[in-house]
């Protein structure tokens, strides 16, 4: 196997993404062949013994990605003194393969609840995180009442924070009551019927981000869940349960789709997805897809022309200008070719 810098043999190994990995490395966490390992050091993970905090690395193993309706007050790191729960006591060991640690991706505040996204896939995880891919994460809000017009125009120009210029990738929208009925089924504790609901779309990931800018606008965020990361979404998955993800979820999260088919998938800023792309992200079987005009390939050796029908056998005229009575015709070089058609 050819030699790879260290972070990045880390990160396929899903011990955490690669910007995690150089932290771990830079802080002398990580040993190669029993010696302190630099950021950049290159190493072949088959010929090496690679360990971090003392516990060695294991490479090939089974790849694992699960999405899981983390519930309100718990933590989403894997590891916390203080919290009596983490988003890793929430995974039944039958969606974990043997000897496989998960690492979330990303995560969500510790009021926040909705989806979130494990793996052991470092590559993977860096391509939904890291902001050049640009995935989007949906977010069900709720305030106490209904926004304003200046105060929805506030939101979707750009609320000025620390980091800079905060904005919605898509512009801002009231919740429609299929969502809300949904939500209510999949969240616990049940909604107030009071809250107001709105979707609001971020490709952001600054700490807080929603709560800040709402705030700004004087309409506390009361309850937030976020519904979608790229094309996966919460759907109706209960609070604290999880479910592996599918296929093309898998892949097309990995940016192996093609932008158009990740287009479908997503769907458009309402966040509806087109029937075809609801089979694809849930597993199902995939449309027709409508058939595409036949051409005719070319006869070679022939010049193309305008065809005209071949006569029938009773009309054909025979030599002296009479005509046949139902005798067949040799085919002769004025007789067009026979056409073969295939679908392009």
């Amino acid at each position: 196997m050819p030699e790879e810098r260290i972070q990045k043999v880390l990160a396929a190994a899903g011990v955490a993404s690669r910007r995690q990995a150089e932290v771990l490395v830079a802080t002398g966490r990580v040993r190669i062949d029993g010696v302190v390992a630099v950021v950049g050091q290159k190493v072949d993970p088959l010929t090496s013994i690679i360990e971090v905090n003392g516990a060695p690395v294991g490479f090939g193993t089974v790849r694992a990605y699960v999405a899981l309706h983390k519930p309100a007050g718990v933590t989403s790191t894997t590891k916390d003194r203080h919290a009596a729960t983490t988003v890793l006591d929430l995974i039944p060991t039958a969606l974990v393969p043997d000897g496989t640690r998960l690492y979330p991706v990303g995560r969500l505040d510790l009021d926040s609840e909705g989806l979130l996204l494990l793996t052991n896939d470092g590559e993977w995880a860096e391509r939904v995180l890291h902001p050049r891919f640009g995935v989007e994460r949906e977010y069900a809000v709720a305030v106490a009442q209904p926004l304003s017009p200046d105060q929805v125009g506030r939101l979707n120009a750009g609320i000025r924070v620390e980091e800079g210029m905060a904005r919605l990738s898509v512009p801002l929208r009231a919740t429609t009551s299929v969502e809300n009925r949904t939500l209510a089924g999949a969240i616990d504790p049940s909604p107030d019927p009071s809250l107001v609901w709105y979707r609001a779309t971020l490709a952001q990931g600054w700490k807080r981000q929603l709560r800040r800018m709402f705030g700004a606008v004087d309409a506390p965020i009361l309850r937030l869940v976020r519904v979608r990361i790229g094309i996966v979404r919460l759907g109706d998955l209960h609070s604290g349960r999880s479910r592996n993800l599918k296929a093309p979820e898998i892949k097309a999260m990995a940016g192996l789709a093609s932008s158009s088919e990740n287009r479908r998938l997503t769907g458009d800023a309402s966040g509806s997805i087109s029937g075809r792309g609801r089979a694809w992200a849930e597993g199902g079987p995939r449309a027709a897809s409508p058939k595409r005009p036949t051409t005719v390939k070319p006869h070679k050796g022939r010049p193309q022309g305008p065809r005209t029908p071949a006569p029938k056998p009773s009309e054909a005229a025979a030599p002296g200008g009479r005509k046949s009575h139902g005798e067949p015709q040799r085919p002769g070089r004025g007789r067009p070719p026979t056409s073969r058609h295939r679908e392009t």
